[in-house]
């Protein structure tokens, strides 16, 4: 009884809640009416001795009825539950109760109204209309096929009684009379409710608006806030009300900044330790702003406690943990993402991954781990880097075209170089100012994290600007940062297909040809005058390789980029050095060894857990590695044969040696524990350590479709325990990683 009710208290209140759409709630009315109508009609029917099966027909489809219900609403599938629904009532359940009762002569008639009922008031768009038409035509064909075969139709017993039918007519003209009370009702409130909401709304923004404007530095702060915390929130699976309102908690989380001296706000440059303490006070003063708004209690947590810690080293009150608010540690994740992001007056913009890394290694310590892991997440996913504000860089840069006076007074943007050959043309024509031996572009071979050429030391370091060489259209090549570079000039082709008189009068075309192979780039330079091959020995595998166009008193423009879709064999490109090897002078074990160059470009073959192991391995990360996760990764899969490289290939685990880890798309349960033990000093230390080079162990038990793995590594513990939940028996481990060697893997039984 108890469970019934609290099952009707959690009906009203999701009736209630001004969250949930009209369709939504009109579902949960319609079904609940319908349900009780159904349960009454079953004893109404024993009394007045109506034929035993529809008495019985009426009963089963109460009852299924009511566990569909409460499956849509406990699983929050009610979106596809009223189009189930409808096609159930409409062709299966009201057709059903018109031939087990009685057909034109009982009530069932009346009782088809409610399909158009249901149809009208539950479904929306152009399904709705669909189901509208459909419900005419099956409400058309029972009374056809009643009337002309009889037979079809179960007998009525009470033949010239209309109870049933004025009973029908009274509990369907009662459902209809609810229903549009109900409508009305609701489609009033929220109306109210929206004005209502609009007004908070343009109340909060003014406010947030005021508070920015202190500070020019922190002008739009609050709001990127905002989203970045619902966004955290839709990560962890919150309902659609509850990452609304943690929107608006995190959009007013800084309010209490309104009663800091604005000299200390906008201040140029960094606080003194008094001025820190003022600062400080703006979370207290916040809540007590916000502690009125008795609709939002939420208000007030997010405003006090967004500057706690997760290990109790935060303020006002130093809570730990899970002491504080969760909706607070959604937004300290949020806010100190945007904090980095964002350009302050004492410096600019951290780039986003070093933001990333940050927020690594602030797991568990300043950040709530599963909040912290969804904010990285969304870095990974954000692929264009939109989620930040713009980071200072070089002059303009453009892809279509560029007017060069000088190398780097204008470049084009870079277009990247991989194992796919790329077809570049543009055409190039000089200044009408420019001497003999001047006008011609000029290529320079770089990386950086945006793929745009920095010029000048200060703008290296946060964009790891790296350049290799500058590549003349005359053939001469400026080394930078290679290890050797080789220039091999050879005759034009005989009749170019651009060597006519139209394309001439708008300038020179040139065509560049490039691909990479690990430590080695080509780079084929065809045009009118000469043509020419560029071999560059690289100094490392990792960094990423990009071309951009510039040059001297010289216009280039018409850019055209083409890119095989296929990988070119690796001795395309001639060898003029050593090849760069990790694992050259390592022994191998078991399975070959691996030197991975960038994230997952490599991969063991699949090692299958039929039972339980030890694998054993040194690894070693490239000098290049900067980052905690450019280490080795294990994986755990299925494929048919054993490789991640084949077409059914799914994975239920990636875990990262730092201990970062991913929820899988497959159906799997995945329990990852990560520890920083006593030897763990900081992650700056065991970057250094895992350049030095590690021996790894990792312990693999299998117990059916559980997988429990066990490592440790300079300090990190991890315990990992995956649960296949769809039968798969082949399993595989592989190990893979970033930028770092594996070699000498041995495995061993347990």
């Amino acid at each position: 009884m108890k469970s019934l009710k609290g099952f009707i208290n959690r009906i009203q209140s999701y009736i209630l809640n001004p969250d949930v759409n009209m369709t939504e709630k009109s579902y949960m009315v319609f079904s609940t009416v319908v349900l009780i109508a159904l349960f009454v009609a079953v004893p109404c029917g024993l009394i007045m001795r109506e034929p035993f099966i529809a008495t019985i027909s009426t009963l089963l489809g109460a009852i299924a009825f009511t566990i569909y219900v409460y499956v849509s609403y406990k699983k929050h599938l009610i979106q596809k539950a009223r189009i189930v629904l409808s096609i159930i009532v409409v062709f299966v359940f009201l057709p059903a109760m018109f031939f087990t009762n009685g057909g034109v002569s009982g009530g069932t008639p009346i009782w088809l109204l409610l399909g158009t009922i249901y149809v009208a008031f539950i479904l929306d768009g152009v399904f709705k209309y669909i189901m509208l038409f459909l419900d005419v035509l099956v409400t058309a064909i029972c009374w056809i096929v009643g009337y002309y075969y009889p037979s079809t139709v179960v007998e009525y017993s009470r033949e010239g009684d209309f109870i049933d039918t004025i009973s029908a007519l009274y509990i369907v003209g009662g459902i209809v009379f609810i229903l549009t009370s109900f409508h009305v009702t609701m489609l009033r409130k929220e109306g109210v409710e929206k004005t209502s909401r609009r007004l908070f709304e343009q109340t909060a923004t003014a406010l947030v608006n005021s508070i920015d404007a202190k500070d020019e530095y922190t002008h739009g702060h609050s709001a990127r806030v905002a989203d970045y915390s619902k966004k955290i929130a839709e990560f962890a699976g919150k309902s659609s009300a509850e990452c609304d309102e943690i929107y608006y908690v995190a959009l007013l989380h800084d309010v209490g900044k309104i009663g800091i001296p604005v000299s200390i706000i906008s201040k140029k440059g960094r606080l003194t330790d008094e001025e820190y303490d003022v600062i400080k006070q703006h979370p207290v003063l916040g809540s007590k702003i916000l502690e009125s708004v008795n609709e939002y209690p939420n208000l007030v947590i997010g405003a006090k406690y967004h500057h706690e810690r997760y290990d109790g080293k935060g303020y006002p009150e130093g809570l730990k943990g899970k002491e504080i608010p969760e909706i607070a540690r959604i937004i300290a994740v949020a806010d100190a993402y945007d904090a980095m992001t964002s350009n302050r007056s004492y410096r600019a913009a951290i780039p986003q991954h070093i933001v990333r890394e940050e927020l690594v290694k602030g797991i568990g310590t300043q950040f709530d781990p599963n909040f912290a892991r969804s904010m990285i997440r969304m870095i990974d996913m954000d692929i264009e880097y939109k989620m930040k504000e713009s980071v200072s860089g070089a002059a303009a840069s453009k892809s279509n075209g560029v007017h060069c006076e000088s190398i780097y007074h204008d470049c084009t943007d870079g277009i990247c170089v991989t194992r796919k050959k790329t077809d570049i043309r543009f055409l190039s024509r000089p200044d009408n100012e420019a001497a003999d031996g001047q006008g011609f572009p000029t290529i320079i071979v770089f990386d950086s994290l945006d793929a745009k050429v920095h010029p000048g030391e200060e703008n290296n370091k946060d964009l790891l600007y790296f350049e290799y060489a500058q590549i003349r259209a005359d053939g001469a090549v400026i080394e930078r940062n290679v290890r050797k570079s080789e220039v091999r000039f050879h005759d034009a082709p005989a009749n170019p297909q651009w060597n006519d008189a139209s394309i001439s009068d708008r300038g020179l075309m040139y065509k560049i040809e490039t691909v990479r192979n690990r430590d080695h780039v080509i780079i084929s330079v065809t045009s009118e005058k000469r043509c020419f091959d560029v071999i560059l020995a690289l100094p490392d595998t990792s960094r990423y390789v990009s071309l951009a166009f510039s040059g001297e008193r010289c216009n280039i423009y018409n850019i055209k980029v083409d890119t095989d879709t296929v990988d070119t064999e690796f001795e395309a490109i001639p060898r003029i050095a050593e090849e760069i090897s990790y694992t050259k002078n390592c022994p191998v074990g078991d399975i070959p060894n691996i030197e991975i160059d960038g994230p997952r470009f490599a991969t063991t073959k699949g090692i299958r857990l039929d039972e339980d192991i030890t694998v054993r391995f040194h690894a070693v990360s490239y000098p290049t590695a900067r980052l905690v996760w450019h280490c080795p990764y294990f994986s755990i899969f299925t494929s048919s044969n054993g490789r991640v490289d084949a077409e059914d290939f799914r994975e239920f685990l990636l875990l990262k040696m730092d201990g970062e880890n991913w929820k899988s798309e497959e159906p799997v349960e995945n329990n990852v524990i990560v520890n920083q033990t006593e030897s763990f000093k900081n992650w700056n230390e065991w970057m250094d350590r895992c350049k030095q080079g590690l021996e790894c162990k990792i312990s693999i038990r299998r117990e059916g479709n559980k997988v429990i793995m066990k490592t440790e590594n300079l300090g990190i513990a991890l315990d990992s325990t995956t649960v296949i939940l769809d039968g798969t028996e082949e399993l595989y481990f592989a190990l893979t990683g970033d930028q770092c060697a594996i070699s000498n893997i041995r495995l061993s039984k347990n």
